[in-house]
């Protein structure tokens, strides 16, 4: 077996011991590009060996979905099938647990209406509601991991005639894939996240207070936040790891609570088209003004998708120095960039993120005041000048940041 199999086994591994950490009984949900069919075919064979039930396979294809977007018509994407969103719930009530597969082309879409792009992102977060308040409340085990395609990685590496075996080896470092046991490292890595995430939840601020270039923003936090860390556990008390890799410590922002403005410092890469070098102005949580030199119209339309899609759901923080930061790289990948930066999310908050959400309906989410929102999009703008300031109810203030590292 080549180093390079062999690395390969590791990460399907690690996506079903860790990631979504499959269970003797139980169904794997597969989601995924066809391009990763011999990581899919490693992951399935990794699941069968650790006791599931069943692996089903949801394909996809770039060249299709493309296809679709340039010739179908309009009405096309206003509907997703039905069968499509009742099957997801119907497996996610019965127990399974979904692993997703990113990595297409960041560029795959850059030609296309951002209207049909847009109706169709909306026409799926209508049909998959009913799934994502499962993902939304860690009710089941889920996790993402990543899997090189040619256009992905030509866009991360555009000189280089070797992209895809590069891009392969920075996302084996990223995920401790080339660690002696990279089951252990991770469980390392968790502990020294859940510490921050203890420390954080002693603290119990009022707000956060972030300042750096372009960025000058006050995120109040709902009176009952929890702090999370890269470690969830679902409703039966079975762990796993929602993002491999994962870097943050995160929590829900109040919903009326975000006043000022913030700058991005990463590409976002949203429904195949590319948003960069935005900032968003927030008052009394709302997005009020909004700026884009690449990816207006995309980012115009993803605000305006519906109520709460233009207040902050989630809040991550994220060291500049990191093992993904300290690369170098941009990933072009929301998995990979969010873990090398601080970052915030518009949309949906987490329920889990405040005491009791788990079991809360939308309504008592939002009296409670978190966000609720057919999407929830992460956005990196995190700095190696960024400072953070956790503050209390009573105005006094404490480090959490300086200069773009942990502080507490």
């Amino acid at each position: 077996m080549s180093n390079f199999q062999e690395k390969l086994e590791k990460y399907a591994e690690l996506a079903v011991k860790v990631g979504v950490n499959i269970q003797k009984g139980q169904t794997l949900c597969v989601r995924t590009p066809i391009s990763a069919a011999e990581f899919v075919r490693m992951v399935a064979k990794k699941a069968y060996e650790a006791g599931a039930k069943h692996v089903h396979v949801e394909w996809s294809d770039e060249e299709l979905t493309k296809t679709k977007f340039e010739i179908a018509p309009d009405e096309a994407f206003h509907e997703v099938q039905e069968w499509v969103a009742k099957g997801y719930e119907e497996m996610a009530e019965n127990g399974a647990a979904f692993l997703s597969i990113t990595g297409s082309d960041p560029d795959l879409l850059k030609d296309v209406d951002p209207e049909r792009v847009s109706n169709a992102n909306k026409a799926s977060g209508k049909a998959m509601q009913g799934f994502r308040s499962y993902i939304m409340s860690d009710k089941i085990s889920w996790s993402i991991v990543a899997v090189p395609s040619e256009g992905w990685a030509k866009k991360v590496f555009p000189d280089a005639n070797d992209a895809v075996e590069q891009l392969w080896e920075a996302i084996f470092s990223a995920t401790r894939v080339n660690e002696a046991d990279p089951v252990a490292a991770w469980q390392a890595h968790l502990d020294l996240l859940d510490e921050k995430m203890n420390t954080l939840n002693e603290k119990h601020f009022h707000a956060l207070h972030y300042t750096a270039e372009g960025t000058d923003l006050v995120i109040e936090l709902p009176e009952t936040h929890l702090w999370v860390s890269g470690g969830s556990v679902n409703k039966e008390g079975i762990a796993f790891v929602a993002n491999m890799p994962t870097e943050e410590v995160f929590t829900s922002a109040k919903k009326t609570g975000v006043n000022g403005t913030v700058l991005s410092t990463k590409p976002l890469n949203y429904g195949g088209t590319l948003i960069n070098n935005f900032s968003l102005t927030f008052k009394d949580g709302k997005v009020i003004d909004y700026k884009a030199e690449e990816g207006y119209e995309t980012l115009k339309r993803l605000l305006s998708t519906d109520e709460g899609s233009s207040f902050i759901g989630e809040v991550a923080l994220v060291p500049h120095k990191s093992p993904i930061s300290d690369t170098n790289i941009l990933f072009y990948n929301t998995l990979f960039d969010e873990n090398a930066s601080n970052h915030l999310a518009l949309g949906s908050a987490y329920a889990f993120c405040i005491e009791g959400g788990k079991e809360m309906s939308k309504e008592e989410l939002e009296k409670n005041g978190l966000n609720t929102s057919l999407t929830h999009v992460d956005f990196m703008m995190g700095s190696a000048d960024m400072n953070i300031d956790g503050v209390y109810e009573d105005g006094k203030r404490e480090p959490i940041f300086r200069d773009g590292n942990w502080a507490i």
